[in-house]
């Protein structure tokens, strides 16, 4: 049962799930929205559409009055304008949440980006860091601390860089020609 516990709960912390309810509950909000405009203002537009003398209803069974008015059965209605609504409404559910994942995922790229920047170590080698318990203070100090090795092994790999095309060149040949010359004498 621990280990069930554990599994759930290592289930749970991931981000993804997180993400996954934070989407559960955005969509459900807008999907309010989106049937309460489409039932309020669309549905009625859709049902005025003249086809024949109920709109866009189809009358299976009229309802059962008694004398006293009371209804013993109820009317039998397939609404045509209530499916359209609702294809409406999927349609406009599924077209705003995909416009509001493509901006997140836009804008989360561009964070990674900007991330990159900043780090030069990668995003594995931050989790093993933060795995091992460093604090974003520590992690940070480590990350300097490679930028400047990176920057030194830089400065080292130009300056040799530099001597190979000094010696490669003419004036470089001269010069060690000259020089071999001299110890000879």
């Amino acid at each position: 049962m621990k280990k069930l516990f554990k599994e759930f709960k290592e289930f749970i912390s991931r981000g993804n799930v997180m993400d996954l309810a934070v989407g559960m509950i955005i969509g459900a909000a807008f999907t309010a929205i989106i049937t309460a405009v489409v039932t309020g203002i669309l549905k009625p537009l859709i049902n005025l559409i003249p086809i024949g003398e109920t709109g866009l209803q189809t009358v299976l069974r009229h309802a059962v009055v008694d004398a006293e008015g009371n209804v013993i059965t109820e009317a039998l209605i397939l609404d045509w304008g209530g499916v359209i609504s609702a294809v409406i409404t999927f349609l406009l559910t599924a077209l705003v949440l995909f416009i509001i994942i493509k901006a997140f995922n836009k804008m989360r790229s561009g964070l990674g980006k900007v991330k990159k920047g900043f780090l030069i170590l990668t995003d594995p080698e931050v989790r093993a860091l933060r795995k091992e318990g460093k604090t974003w203070a520590e992690i940070r100090a480590i990350d300097e601390e490679k930028s400047a090795a990176k920057a030194a092994a830089e400065e080292q790999a130009a300056k040799e860089a530099e001597a190979i095309a000094a010696a490669n060149s003419t004036e470089g040949l001269l010069k060690e020609i000259r020089d071999i010359l001299k110890e000879k004498k």
